[in-house]
């Protein structure tokens, strides 16, 4: 791979989608809500993300913000379908290149998603809401929901290399690959001690996956 193809690409945020019946000056209040509340749980966590905080850091009315989100849940939601829509895209953009290998485009999916861990964003946003779900129903459907999505373009480049596995051992190594990236943010996130070497974690971590989906047996297989 070459110097370029190695380089990371950086995540656009959020991608908010228009509503059916929305209008650009009602679109344009939602995204900048999203992106207030975003930066509320970034720098400061879920707690500092009342709705009314929302409001005042946004500079518009609380009864404007319960116009376009009439509980937390509900702005929660949409924000986390802003956040992974971006990633979305970008993984779309990897399983449809024809001029890759699926052992290439196995290799870009894992290479961006290692690439965004260190970002501030990133270590702050995902493991914030994923203590929350321990004690939160609602937060921990959704973040399980959103976490599916972001494997399912890994499960499709993981059939294509090995059509023999069933879908349920399929289904485990996406599952292995993502949980095995996504632990990484505790140790080589934002200002985490081993920052300076995820470069060489990074390749290591990648060629093991690579090789996994390549040569891995079925339980039982002589």
């Amino acid at each position: 791979m070459s110097q370029a193809d190695d380089a990371s690409a950086e995540m656009p945020d959020l991608i908010v989608p228009e509503r059916a019946s929305g209008y650009v000056k009602g679109n344009e209040t939602r995204e900048a809500i999203l992106r207030t509340a975003l930066s509320i749980l970034i720098e400061e966590g879920w707690q500092a993300m009342s709705m009314r905080r929302v409001a005042t850091d946004c500079g518009i009315k609380f009864g404007n913000l319960t116009y376009h989100y009439r509980t937390r849940e509900d702005l929660v939601r949409e924000l986390l379908d802003a956040v992974i829509s971006s990633y979305e895209r970008e993984f779309t953009t990897i399983v449809h290149r024809p001029d890759l290998s699926p052992e290439e485009r196995l290799d870009r999916y894992c290479r961006l998603i290692l690439d965004d861990i260190p970002s501030k964003k990133t270590t702050r946003f995902f493991p914030e809401l994923w203590a929350l779900s321990n004690h939160d129903p609602f937060v921990h459907d959704r973040m399980h929901e959103l976490y599916a999505r972001a494997r399912a373009p890994l499960g499709g480049i993981i059939a294509e290399m090995r059509p023999d596995l069933s879908q349920e051992e399929r289904d485990t190594l996406a599952l292995f690959i993502s949980f095995s990236m996504e632990g990484s943010t505790m140790f080589a996130g934002f200002e985490k001690p081993i920052v300076d070497r995820i470069a060489l974690i990074k390749r290591i971590a990648i060629g093991s996956f690579v090789d996994l989906v390549r040569n891995y047996r079925s339980v039982g297989a002589e």
